[in-house]
This record gives C-alpha cells, structure tokens and sequence, in this order.
C-alpha cells in the first residue's frame, strides 16, 4: 500500500455506503490525529485505538442521522506522487463554511479554519463536506 491516508478514507467511505457502525484501520500516529479531527468535528464518534506494537489497530464509530452519513464526501488532496500545499493567504471556506480542509502544518494536523487563525500554510491532505 503506497498511501496509507487513502486507504483509511477509503475504508470509512465504504464502511459507510453500507451502513456499518464501526471500521477497524490499522494504526499509526497520523492517521489517528487525523481520526481525532474527525471525531472532534463531529463527522464520526468515537475513536480508540487497541492492540500493541504490531497488531495495533483503531476502532472508529461511525454516525447516521436519519439512516444517512454526517459527510457526503472524503476526498484526498494531496497524493505521493503529487503533492499539494498552500500558503495561509490561499485558506478560504469550504462550501460556505460547511466543509472543512485538513491541513498537515508545522504545529501537526489542524482544520482550515485553525490553520487560518493561526496563520499558518502547509500540505493539504483531505477536503470533507
């Protein structure tokens, strides 16, 4: 696997289209401050992480209101073989302010919004709305 970031997009978008309450994706640091964004957001419940070393994985609950995600779409930005990045004068709002951009920026993963308060630019690695 060469992006382990859309494979874990991947396998929460799946897991809801079918209606699951929970996905299992195996862990590492980024992927799980990334979940942490999205549990913090609102756009899934709650997220733990089980296991050691090598059989660590992370559970993440996912939320339905009225038998329909919270997200319509989870979209990759920047790839390996291209990435993307912007400066803080580029951060604007997303879909009027109901989407969100996750940024990876010197201060660690953060949300267009936190990025824009603090002034910051970086990678650009998932658009959510």
């Amino acid at each position: 696997m060469t992006d382990p970031i859309s494979d874990m997009l991947t396998r929460i978008r799946n897991a809801q289209a079918v209606q699951h309450q929970t996905v299992v994706i195996p862990f590492s640091k980024l992927k799980f401050s990334l979940a942490k964004i999205l549990e913090k957001q609102g756009i899934v419940g709650k997220v733990v992480s089980q296991g050691r070393k090598v059989k660590k994985v992370m559970e993440i609950e996912l939320k339905y209101e009225q038998g329909r995600s919270t997200v319509d779409t989870l979209k990759r930005i920047s790839k390996p073989g291209r990435r993307i990045y912007v400066k803080k004068d580029e951060l604007k709002p997303i879909r009027q302010g109901y989407g969100l951009i996750i940024i990876s920026t010197s201060q660690g993963l953060m949300t267009n919004e936190q990025a824009r308060k603090k002034g910051l630019g970086g990678e650009v690695i998932c658009e959510i709305y």
